[in-house]
This record gives C-alpha cells, sequence and structure tokens, in this order.
C-alpha cells in the first residue's frame, strides 16, 4: 500500500514540510506519480517514527543519514552494533553540556547571593 504526503504525516505526527525534508535528504524514499505527487511505502511510517525519536535523543540528519537500516527499518530499535561508538559520544556530549550547565549555575547562584542587600550592607 502507497501512502500519500499527507497519510504518512497523519500516520506519524510528523508535518509534510519534514517529511519533505527526509525525504530530500535520503532518510526515507517516495516514488513520483505522473501527477507529481510523493508516494511513501509503508515501512516509511517506521522510519518517520524513527527519525523523530533520534532527532529527540539529540542525534542530527547528518548523524542519522550515516546509520545502518537497523536503526531506520525497526521502530523503536535502540542499539545496533554498527552505531555504537557513535551513540556513547553522544552520552559523553550530553554529559559534557550537563556539566558546563551546572556550572554556569553555580556561577549565577554565586552571583545572585553576592547581589542580596544583606550581602551589600
Amino acid at each position: 500500500m502507497q501512502l500519500s504526503i499527507g497519510e504518512l504525516a497523519q500516520k506519524t505526527g510528523v508535518s509534510v514540510r519534514a517529511i519533505r525534508h527526509y525525504d530530500a535528504q535520503g532518510l526515507v524514499t517516495s516514488t513520483r506519480a505522473e501527477n507529481g505527487y510523493r508516494y511513501f511505502s509503508e515501512r516509511a511510517v517506521t522510519q518517520v517514527r524513527q527519525i523523530r525519536r533520534l532527532i529527540g535523543i539529540g542525534f542530527s540528519i547528518a548523524e542519522i543519514r550515516a546509520f545502518p537500516d537497523c536503526m531506520l527499518l525497526v521502530e523503536g530499535a535502540a542499539f545496533c552494533p554498527e552505531t555504537q561508538a557513535v551513540q556513547y559520544q553522544r552520552l559523553a556530549d550530553i554529559e559534557r553540556q550537563i556539566d558546563e550547565l551546572e556550572q554556569r549555575r553555580a556561577r549565577l547562584m554565586a552571583t545572585l547571593a553576592s547581589a542580596l542587600p544583606e550581602n551589600n550592607a
């Protein structure tokens, strides 16, 4: 069964614009009818949902495009041996960002504490 881009958007909760972008980036594949409309296979539902999940984790379109099919064709796939290194790198990046934010928070709290009226007396 072939899905129109609107049907795919409805089934996945993803905008038509985003689906066009994924198609242009080679993350999903469409065929064109004589009238120019795009049509997608049923497996595109799984692919689009998986793409959204991976974006939500923090992966870029370029990183997702480099992932093997095991990450895009199985809904909810969380791990493929081929992606282990990039997943651990993403985790390290997130942990570094958390550390940086905690340091900023501490500096801001110290600044605010020093600005309290009782500290200025």
